[in-house]
């Protein structure tokens, strides 16, 4: 019983960054229905980013603000240089290949910059670990699950109560119109990239000192939250934080009882299955269009 309740504390933790990850996959699809496959690579910047920043003598808090904000600009970039040009040209997927390229040159500027191996961002949150049921849990892990719904309850407010939250579900459900009644389409898109690109630097910085901070902390992280968004059915927000959190504690219990080397075949497979059963996703809708 002991080591279930284990693989069920850290499967939640594990699971809340792979919703927060989710999570900006579904901003950037809701404005844009593109999304930036660099997503892994800004993830990591918020982790590094604050450590570096840190060596250089700013205190954590600012260190994690500057990061985050970088890492935003960055997001911005990457859409108005790598996914707007691509994106209007139907069934155009150039923007996919561009954000590839662009990610794994990141992630190689950063390991010669930065160094292969990780290191360690200090918090007081990793120093003792809470006892529940006789196992135990980090403080910062627990951190996760609240950050990833905090993150999920936030945006829905953004977008039912402010204009700017209003305007970008407009630019969601029909571009053409919301240019219609003056809205800026590209303006509205290149401010989702932004702000994906803060809320997956917020989840890296939240995760290193639980993993350690390294340029490769990100490539396998990015990838399961773009699967866990596609299952979920990327419009649903709620959806994508339950079925990451649901996912990361299957990936614990099939490490725990199997091996990790089973983790990631298994985990796939079950993702492929449900896919195969529920093409538009499980919270998904199917979208209906008149001729």
């Amino acid at each position: 019983m002991e080591a279930i309740v284990q693989y069920l504390l850290t499967g939640l933790s594990a699971g809340s960054v792979y919703g927060l990850i989710a999570l900006g996959f579904y901003v950037m699809w809701s404005a844009a229905k593109a999304v930036n496959f660099t997503y892994g690579d800004v993830f990591m910047l918020g982790g590094v980013g604050t450590v570096v920043l840190m060596e250089l003598g700013l205190p954590l808090p600012v260190a994690a603000a500057t990061a985050i904000a970088g890492a935003a600009v960055v997001g911005a970039i990457v859409e108005r240089v790598f996914v707007r040009p691509f994106n209007r040209e139907a069934n155009s997927i150039g923007w996919m290949l561009t954000t590839i390229a662009v990610g794994i040159m990141i992630e190689s500027s950063t390991t010669a910059t930065y160094g292969p191996l990780g290191r360690p961002l200090p918090t007081p949150l990793v120093e003792h670990p809470i006892r529940i049921g006789g196992s135990g849990i980090y403080p910062q892990e627990l951190l996760l699950p609240v950050a990833a719904i905090a993150a999920t309850f936030a945006l829905e407010f953004f977008y039912k109560r402010t204009v700017l939250g209003r305007a970008m579900r407009a630019v969601s459900f029909n571009r053409v119109a919301a240019g219609l009644v003056g809205i800026d389409a590209d303006r509205i898109t290149l401010l989702a990239f932004a702000i994906a690109g803060g809320l997956g630097a917020f989840a890296g910085f939240l995760v290193a000192p639980v993993v350690q901070a390294s340029a490769s902390m990100g490539v396998i992280v990015g990838l399961k939250g773009f699967m866990v968004a596609i299952i979920a059915g990327i419009a649903n927000a709620r959806g994508v934080v339950i079925v990451g959190i649901l996912y990361g504690v299957a990936e614990k219990l099939i490490e725990g009882f199997l091996s990790t080397a089973a983790r990631d075949a298994i985990g796939f497979t079950l993702m492929i299955l449900l896919l195969l059963l529920f093409p538009q996703g499980l919270f998904g809708r199917a979208e209906v269009r008149k001729v």
